[in-house]
């Protein structure tokens, strides 16, 4: 038997939830709270499995709780329930130990699914959830390599770019930043290589699709 609480704020969903589990054989709702902060009393005097968290309470965060929980009791598994299908949320439940992300337009069957999983020692998230999580690591993925793409350039070197991008001869740009034409001619040819140009327009390309000016 997989004994689950419920922590809702809502009670007419809490109430819903507990009906739609009543007719499972194998799972039995051992309990309702509506505030955060009856949790820890509740499981210190009866016995839960898993517990399905709403995120949002009116006193303490779902986060903290189920933080709390997994400290205290870290065989008692959480599953979070939530309107919130954002992969920012997801991420800090799973930090604080929730081993399943369920959205509260759930059906039965998956709600269902989700306990038994969870019971298991797997994790569950519905499947919206799932292609948030995906489309999240796809767009971080592509951050990191555009990043990865951006050529590193020195200080001075940034400098002397900027100053060509405004049209400056590398005399003048020897004047302004007091250097010798010689080092300025070895600048403008380290940042052809770097910024994988031929000339002074390549370089200028370069320098604005990069935004390294």
């Amino acid at each position: 038997m997989i004994r689950v609480l419920i922590v809702d704020d809502h009670t007419m969903f809490a109430d819903g939830v507990s009906l739609l589990l009543a007719n499972e054989t194998q799972i039995e709702v051992t309990g309702k709270c509506t505030l955060g902060s009856h949790v820890m009393p509740f499981l210190q005097r009866t016995a839960v499995d898993i517990i399905l968290l709403d995120i949002s309470l009116p006193d303490v965060s779902g986060l903290e709780v189920c933080r709390r929980v997994r400290e205290e009791f870290p065989r008692l598994n959480v599953i979070a329930l939530s309107m919130f299908n954002q992969a920012s949320y997801v991420t800090e439940m799973l930090q604080q130990g929730a081993k399943g992300y369920i959205l509260k337009n759930t059906g039965k069957d998956e709600l269902v699914r989700a306990i038994e999983r969870v019971y298991a020692g797997e994790e569950f998230f519905s499947r919206e959830v799932t292609e948030t999580i995906m489309r999240d690591l796809m767009t971080r993925k592509e951050a990191e390599n555009r990043a990865k793409s951006i050529p590193k350039i020195s200080r001075r070197e940034q400098e002397v770019l900027s100053l060509i991008v405004n049209e400056h001869t590398n005399q003048e740009i020897a004047d302004v930043l007091c250097l010798s034409l010689k080092t300025v001619e070895s600048h403008r040819s380290t940042l052809l290589v770097k910024l994988n140009a031929r000339n002074t327009a390549g370089l200028v390309k370069s320098a604005l699709a990069h935004a390294l000016v």
